[in-house]
């Protein structure tokens, strides 16, 4: 895990896109949604529910440059499609959530200074 975790032009991007007022909120939003998301998968009842939790997290990561963790959550997704995914492969999941979200809040106001 390093430099891919981050699609760091992805995240100048939305910035610039939202504009700068609103890029901290839009962060916080995605940040607490994603935690709450996360959170549930250990609990979910049947593979469609953890499927369809991974295909938000895989979405949402993807908006706001989390490619590592985005990567991550379709190989979840994917082996919960098959019917072989496994406790250690969801905890790899929220580990990568983790780590990714503790890299952005470290660099992000390095990275993309304006």
């Amino acid at each position: 895990m390093g430099d891919d975790m981050i699609d760091w032009s992805r995240v100048s991007e939305l910035r610039d896109e939202v504009g700068e007022e609103d890029f901290a909120e839009v962060v916080d939003l995605f940040l607490e949604e994603v935690e709450e998301v996360i959170g549930e998968l250990p609990a979910l009842p049947d593979d469609q529910s953890v499927m369809q939790h991974l295909h938000f997290l895989k979405g949402s990561a993807l908006s706001l440059g989390f490619a590592g963790f985005s990567d991550r959550c379709t190989q979840a997704e994917r082996a919960c499609a098959a019917g072989v995914l496994t406790p250690e492969e969801l905890a790899a999941v929220q580990d990568c959530h983790a780590a990714s979200k503790a890299l952005f809040l470290r660099e992000k106001d390095a990275r993309i200074a304006a």
